[in-house]
């Protein structure tokens, strides 16, 4: 596969899936397309051998795994980790404001958002929205309007003389999005204009009237490709669905006999404690139906191995002060193999040169990332991985600007690097032991 293909269907990835519940239901597509089979929690299994499936929990969080010719306690398994969720701004449970004729949507921030980009954006809205049926059954289903319907204006600068030199945000009282014009005298009901919505984009449900929803706001302009020699891809929710998209890419194309899994967790961004997040029980849980008990869990877990995908800081030419002179990471010069002695990331010597091993028997680039010594790091689903399951663990991720930013970039080849590393992951026979 050529980077023009890769990055044209990781384009289009990006697009359909403003939300983690819109990430996992297009991933679920894609996987059952290529013949995985869905497994269901709250029944029983019957696993057959070389048969492929896949698990939801949330339907934000996803599981997948096939390739198995014997028993996982021998033979181990190649697992890629990597997070559906991004930071942003989500809509409260109570969320109308009437201001000056204007009907407002108040938000909450999710995660460390960088706020000052999220001003003059054409914004959208899509999430989880439940409702109650003519039957008296409580559903759940996917809306997305698509279509800009928000702003959060910014301030004239003739009545903020000072907003270049020091401005700061005030989440609650500068980011409620302008949804429309109304007379005072009678506002919509938000959750009937959700219901309208429903009834819109799925005329076949008998959908009555809208309990509740999990909704975020988010940039409508496209992902794209861009720079003089077009070196740059830009997206929202890079971090970290360019990540699920390589993972998925890579086992998909993979074609392997080897135990395989992606994992790909919610609620990485706000520290990951959740039923569906990567310090809960999901991955856990599901690896043990498999083993069928602990002994055999055990010995799979320390036969395995994990790609844990994240993306990295690229050194930005502005500001390269902020990174150590040794270890800033450019874009297009291949993935970054993250370090931190202090255990934000999971990375090993062991870990580190199976990348390596890995990368230079393709002949591709690979950089290494340490934080600042006077900074702090941030950290990912890889040492809460590692620590609730004991697998030895990689954090592994494509560089890019912009993190946490409504709009981020990475480099255009980075992304297809890394599929063609993790696709030879998933193909070795041997992994490494400690």
């Amino acid at each position: 596969m050529n980077k023009e293909e890769f990055n044209e269907g990781l384009l289009a990835f990006l697009d359909a899936s403003p939300t983690p519940f819109h990430a996992v239901a297009n991933m679920v597509e894609m996987l059952e397309k290529a013949g995985f089979k869905r497994l269901h929690e709250e029944y029983e299994w019957s696993l057959q051998a070389n048969e492929r499936y896949f698990i939801t929990r949330n339907g934000s969080s996803l599981i997948a795994f096939g390739g198995a010719q014997g028993p996982l306690e021998v033979s181990g398994a190649r697992m890629f980790g990597a997070h559906t969720d991004s930071p942003c701004l989500k809509i409260k449970p109570n969320p109308e404001l009437l201001r000056k004729g204007y009907y407002q949507l108040g938000v909450e921030v999710y995660g460390g958002v960088l706020l000052n980009p999220w001003f003059d954006r054409e914004l959208s809205l899509a999430g989880r929205v439940t409702y109650l049926s003519g039957a008296g059954e409580v559903k759940s289903t996917l809306i997305n309007w698509e279509r800009p319907i928000a702003m959060i204006p910014s301030l004239a600068i003739h009545l903020d003389r000072e907003v270049n030199n020091s401005r700061s945000i005030n989440p609650q009282k500068d980011l409620p999005a302008v949804l429309m014009q109304c007379r005072a005298d009678s506002p919509p009901e938000f959750r009937g204009l959700l219901l309208e919505q429903v009834k819109q984009e799925h005329p076949e449900l008998d959908a009555e009237r809208v309990l509740d929803y999990e909704l975020c706001l988010y940039d409508t302009q496209p992902a794209n490709i861009h720079g003089l020699q077009k070196e740059f891809l830009s997206s929202a929710r890079l971090d970290n669905l360019l990540s699920c998209y390589i993972g998925l890419q890579a086992l998909l194309d993979a074609g392997s006999s080897q135990p395989c899994f992606l994992v790909f967790n919610d609620h990485e961004e706000v520290g990951s404690v959740s039923a569906e997040g990567a310090q809960g029980p999901f991955l856990r849980s599901v690896l043990l139906r498999i083993a069928e008990d602990e002994a055999r869990l055990s010995q799979m877990i320390s036969r395995s191995m994990m790609f844990s995908a994240d993306n990295a800081h690229g050194v930005h030419p502005n500001y390269a002060d902020r990174h150590d002179e040794n270890h800033g990471p450019l874009l297009n010069s291949g993935p970054v193999i993250k370090v931190n002695s202090n255990q934000r990331y999971a990375t090993n010597s062991i870990t580190s040169s199976f990348y390596r091993r890995l990368s230079e028997e393709l002949k591709l680039p690979y950089q290494v990332f340490v934080v600042r010594t006077d900074m702090a790091c941030g950290s990912t689903i890889g040492p809460l991985t590692a620590a609730e399951l004991g697998v030895k663990t990689l954090d592994i991720g494509v560089p890019q600007f912009a993190m946490h930013s409504i709009r981020e970039t990475c480099g255009s080849a980075d992304p297809l690097t890394l599929y063609e590393v993790s696709k030879l992951f998933f193909n070795t026979v041997t992994l490494p032991q400690a």
